[in-house]
């Protein structure tokens, strides 16, 4: 579906600076499959009070998402996710919530932004869909362009990132998908990066990236989405029975987004809204006063 006039650009990007701080981004995912609460909200209804939920917990942007990115997750038609989260999303964006939509679609991406979608979130950054791109200069949104390395079935393999390491080789991607965007008219200030945790990352290289926010943020110049939520590469910092338990990693994510909210995030990326909202805020109070 092309998108044939720019809406104008939200103020998302400038929201975390009036806010004073880290802004807190709650997941709806309206999926069977997805690692950590798959099939607990995949019906519209459900979804759509998960996200007033998540409204009144205190996030501050819902990132509606129908399909899973899961390590070994089976793909999904188009038409089964957009059946998932068109009525999602037009839902909450009617009741005056800031709505991403978690895609690797262009044309996914067009319907949500007519359905009332502001921001575009590609995990992908582009590479799985070459129309992606095109569509973001049309909608004028912003977007979440993330890195990326294969899909699902692949991503796990692909982890060499050469002497120079995990963190310039993730800088010199992403400085690729970004002046690819600008060649199809893109504005820099509708694009927020990310380093992509968990994808084509080992856990130690997931690590690596999460202490490099404020250089990411530094050298590309643009704002950084932390998306650390309940990710396997936080087991290390559970007690060694709780690892296999995505739910068991809720505290160690509160951590790691005090800890992104302090090296300067845009905004984390969370399943569990109430305590990664203290830390956000407890993270400004810190930065506010040392």
């Amino acid at each position: 579906m092309p998108i044939t006039a720019p809406a104008p650009l939200p103020q998302a990007l400038a929201a975390a600076s009036a806010a004073g701080r880290t802004l807190v981004m709650g997941v709806v995912n309206v999926t069977p499959d997805s690692f950590s609460d798959g099939g607990r909200w995949d019906t519209t209804e459900l979804a759509v009070a998960h996200g007033h939920q998540l409204l009144a917990q205190g996030a501050d942007i819902l990132d509606v998402g129908g399909q899973s990115t899961r390590p070994g997750a089976d793909p999904v038609t188009g038409r089964e996710e957009s059946r998932r989260v068109l009525p999602v999303i037009e839902a909450l964006a009617k009741a005056g919530a800031v709505v991403s939509v978690d895609t690797l679609r262009a044309e996914t991406a067009a319907a949500a932004v007519a359905a009332g979608a502001q921001i575009i979130n590609d995990v992908s950054g582009g590479l799985a869909d070459p129309e992606m791109h095109r569509s973001v200069a049309a909608a004028g949104v912003v977007y979440i362009c993330q890195h990326w390395r294969g899909d699902p079935a692949t991503m796990d393999a692909l982890t060499d990132y050469g002497a120079a390491g995990v963190v310039a080789g993730v800088e010199a991607e992403l400085r690729e998908r970004l002046s690819e965007l600008d060649s199809v008219g893109v504005r820099p200030e509708q694009i927020v990066v990310d380093p992509g945790l968990g994808f084509a990352k080992t856990h130690a290289q997931s690590w690596q990236l999460l202490a490099a926010t404020e250089r990411l943020r530094s050298s590309l110049g643009r704002p950084v989405l932390i998306g650390a939520s309940r990710k396997r590469f936080l087991a290390a910092a559970t007690v060694p029975e709780a690892a296999a338990d995505p739910l068991a990693r809720d505290a160690a994510t509160t951590a790691t987004s005090a800890l992104a909210a302090a090296a300067g995030a845009w905004a984390v990326r969370v399943h569990e809204v109430p305590a990664n909202r203290d830390a956000v805020r407890t993270a400004s109070l810190w930065k506010e006063h040392r």
